[in-house]
């Protein structure tokens, strides 16, 4: 299987490269990303636990599915096929907002991503797929405010960052 390889991009969203994925975080550039959020009919969210054997933030909740981008490859293609890969569905996803942000993990690595938000909708139950999530829920973005204010520890620094400056844009 080849390495994966993530999209420098700079400011502008503009590709100025291509590095292999832990290059790239270990190094801190800034690469093009994405963060689905999938609401079902009671405006609940769908978030996941991320498997305990991730390289990094393993255990944490978090947004429906987030990954990166492939060379050549649209926001929203992308969301869907990581969605189906990590989740094991796929809806249609909506490419809302984006934004950039940097976050150090203990293990030296580095997220430092020009971050997509894609939002859908979905009714029914996830075909998890284990090497990437331990466990999901529906939540409601009241619940999951108050939630990350008592147990911030146990959420993944993207998403809190999303949660707290875009709240707006993914609520529905």
């Amino acid at each position: 299987m080849a390495e994966e390889k993530v999209i420098l991009v700079n400011e502008k969203d503009e590709q100025i490269g291509l590095m292999e994925k832990i290059e790239a975080h270990e190094k801190a550039l800034l690469h093009r990303a994405f963060s689905v959020f999938v609401f079902n009919d009671k405006n609940e969210l769908m978030i996941q636990q991320r498997a305990l054997s991730k390289y990094h933030s393993p255990g944490l909740w978090t947004n429906t599915c987030c990954s990166h981008q492939r060379e050549g490859e649209s926001n929203i293609a992308a969301g869907k096929r990581r969605l189906q890969e990590e989740m094991g569905f796929t809806t249609n996803l909506k490419d809302t907002i984006s934004f950039i942000y940097k976050a150090p993990f203990d293990n030296g690595l580095t997220e430092h991503e020009f971050d997509h938000i894609l939002v859908g909708d979905f009714e029914g139950q996830p075909d998890l797929n284990p090497d990437e999530v331990a466990a999901w829920k529906w939540v409601s973005l009241d619940d999951l405010k108050v939630d990350m204010k008592k147990n911030p520890h146990i959420y993944t620094e993207w998403f809190k960052i999303i949660f707290d400056k875009y709240y707006s844009s993914i609520k529905q």
